[in-house]
């Protein structure tokens, strides 16, 4: 199995943009409607799917393609679009390049919640009200996008940090006090930060809560309220999705899988594996090479 296909610019042929925009349509007719093959991208990238129809596959999950439906994909994760007709809608991708030049930090990015890259990525649903004022703002976008005008990069940040503010308030849990939800914010996106880096190592909540400094229950508490998941959830979501992509994507076997992911036994990774999907690793590898 080839290694994951890995886009690294936001514009293939211009390496310097960290930005662009297009017609769901237009990347359709480009394709000839053939879906590509899983890959990766290492930017942000936003679905704003108007009219749609078929299945959208993120970290090997799948959901439906289908009308007024919004996707956030976060740079590594891995993601395929497969078309039954011809979609509408807007792509949106950027940078963290972008995010430096208009003044949008990546906390902020953490703090709406919006882009997972682990577990599961559902499609935000939109209404119809919603739905028209999005389609403006990116209407407005490639309007901007294609023009000279001055601070063109600046004007079409302020309307990307508006669309994530909107959306972030429409998928919003529950309304919290603002000094908790700081508070919480700041738990979370360290705690996020920790499990990338040790997902291998750390595989129970006792860990990140000491090196949080708070104790493993607040910490699921806090997780809890902001994410709808505890953290032992998050922690499995992350090691299960690097299991997926290394059994997809590599010829390694099911022991060198586990002993990557931190098991000394390879029976504890297969059980783990199972238990969290339903299936052991032999055969997720075998449904997922065949849907391919």
């Amino acid at each position: 199995m080839e290694a994951v296909k890995t886009y690294q610019n936001v514009n293939r042929e211009d390496e310097s943009m960290s930005f662009g925009i297009s017609r769901m349509e237009d990347i359709h007719d480009k394709h000839g409607g053939k879906p590509d093959e899983p890959h990766r991208h290492n930017y942000y990238t936003i679905l704003l799917v108007k009219k749609a129809s078929g299945e959208h596959r993120i970290d090997f999950n799948s959901y439906p393609l289908g009308n007024m439906q919004l996707f956030f994909i976060s740079p590594g994760q891995v993601h395929q679009m497969i078309e039954a007709s011809r979609s509408v809608g807007y792509s949106m991708v950027f940078s963290t390049q972008f995010l430096v030049q208009n003044n949008i930090p990546l906390s902020f990015i953490d703090d709406l919640n919006l882009f997972n890259d682990f577990g599961d990525t559902p499609p935000l649903t939109l209404s119809k009200e919603e739905l028209e004022t999005l389609s403006r703002y990116a209407e407005e976008i490639l309007e901007i996008n294609a023009s000279d005008r001055s601070f063109k990069y600046e004007a079409m940040g302020a309307f990307i940090k508006l669309i994530l503010i909107r959306c972030h308030n429409l998928c919003s849990l529950k309304s919290i006090d603002s000094n908790i939800q700081e508070t919480g914010n700041t738990v979370l996106r360290n705690f996020k930060s920790l499990v990338d880096l040790h997902h291998t190592q750390w595989h129970g909540t006792t860990e990140y809560a000491n090196e949080l400094n708070i104790s493993p229950d607040h910490l699921n508490r806090v997780i809890k309220s902001l994410t709808g998941k505890t953290a032992k959830e998050h922690i499995q979501s992350r090691i299960i999705t690097a299991a997926k992509r290394l059994i997809y994507f590599t010829d390694l076997s099911s022991k060198e899988i586990g002993y990557e992911l931190g098991f000394s036994e390879p029976g504890n990774f297969s059980a783990f594996f199972k238990k969290c999907t339903g299936f052991s690793p032999s055969k997720f590898k075998a449904i997922t090479t065949q849907s391919t």
